[in-house]
């Protein structure tokens, strides 16, 4: 007999993957429209987005900015208006609805909020009906393998029970334990604690910890931040678009109302190899932040030469000082010759207002230009 973990020939009616080696979920230029009464509405604008394989990825944002749409692209529940989505190497986008259906089945376990177990089945063949779906394993084996999974959430005991009959917690570790059963490599979860108590939530979280150990990806919606600070790596959604990973990194102490006021003005600027951004001198234009290339900062040497002081990288940030200290600019920034650069300009006066508002991000720019300063 096949071990469940075997993957026999009736599985391949579920598979259209094709190997890829630059990650498991790749979305470029997503665009989604929804059309209301009031007009187009782009719950979604242009989002490009890349997730290796074993990752945990979780996604935070205001109500209304788009996450859920997000996750309904990655998993096939919706298709965008434009762009791309790429799987685990499977075009998305061009599936029909009955293969995208049969593709889900296998690539993708989806966790939704309020479990969605099938009320007149048991735990167990809530468990099995994935694996029927997908027409995989045999019969016996199917159960093998759902009691297997029973046991890793810690429901082995009421294998037997419908689902009104356990708890919210242990009925979201039964939709985790569904979501498993034909071994996808991605679950996609939206807000999965977001209807249980804080001992539930702990426990689902943990047990996402466990499978991100294993190999699994996980992509999780949550409102929790302090869930969400336990991931490995977090993607914030404002207004239908993907916060640029350099400028949250910069940006790390606003709270999120004050992110997504400070992406909402950001503006980028792309310089050749050796173009001066800001001079030594110069009144404080703005605030940049460096999301591609390398610069190099210098100040006037013995003599009036230039000499090179730093290099920033991405995710790295100059023009604090001045904006800061109400001065000029303590030095000159320039695009290192071996290639052009792209940085994000934030405006004087919105610098000031989040400074202002977030004690936390004041604390630390002073940390930053103290180093800087040598004081």
């Amino acid at each position: 007999m096949r071990r469940p973990g075997d993957r026999p020939a009736a599985q391949r009616r579920c598979t259209y993957s094709r190997p890829v080696e630059d990650g498991l979920i790749r979305l470029a230029g997503v665009v989604k429209r929804f059309e209301t009464a009031a007009g187009s509405f782009a719950a979604l604008n242009g989002v490009d987005l890349d997730v290796g394989r074993g990752e945990f990825v979780a996604v935070i944002g205001k109500s209304g900015s788009g996450k859920t749409t997000l996750v309904n692209m990655i998993t096939g529940i919706d298709r965008p208006t434009a762009g791309e989505v790429w799987i685990a190497g499977t075009p998305v986008h061009r599936l029909s609805e009955g293969k995208t259906a049969r593709w889900r089945g296998r690539t993708v376990g989806v966790v939704f909020q309020f479990f969605q177990l099938l009320p007149t089945l048991s735990l167990l063949d809530n468990i099995v009906l994935p694996m029927e779906f997908c027409g995989l394993w045999t019969a016996a084996e199917r159960r093998t393998r759902a009691l297997h999974l029973l046991e890793q959430v810690g429901l082995a005991d009421h294998a037997g029970k419908l689902p009104a009959a356990v708890s919210g917690g242990q009925q979201q570790r039964a939709a985790i334990a569904r979501a498993l059963a034909t071994d996808p490599p991605l679950l996609a979860a939206d807000e999965p604690t977001g209807n249980l108590d804080s001992t539930g939530a702990e426990t689902v979280f943990e047990l996402f910890e466990r499978l991100v150990a294993d190999g699994k990806t996980i992509l999780m919606v949550t409102h929790d931040k302090d869930l969400a600070a336990r991931a490995t790596r977090t993607v914030v959604v404002a207004d239908g678009k993907v916060i640029d990973e350099y400028v949250r990194r910069a940006l790390a102490r606003l709270d999120l109302d004050q992110l997504t006021l400070a992406f909402s003005r950001l503006r980028r600027e792309t310089y050749p190899p050796g173009a001066v951004i800001v001079r030594q001198g110069d009144e404080a234009a703005a605030f940049y932040i460096v999301t591609g290339g390398e610069l190099e900062v210098l100040i006037d040497g013995p003599g009036g030469a230039p000499l090179v002081v730093n290099r920033l990288g991405s995710g790295e940030y100059f023009g604090e000082i001045a904006l800061l200290r109400g001065g000029r600019r303590t030095a000159t920034v320039r695009v290192s010759t071996g290639g052009p650069a792209e940085v994000m300009a934030l405006d004087p006066s919105t610098f000031r207002r989040l400074v202002s508002e977030s004690a936390a991000a004041r604390s630390e720019f002073e940390r930053v230009v103290g180093a800087r300063l040598g004081g």
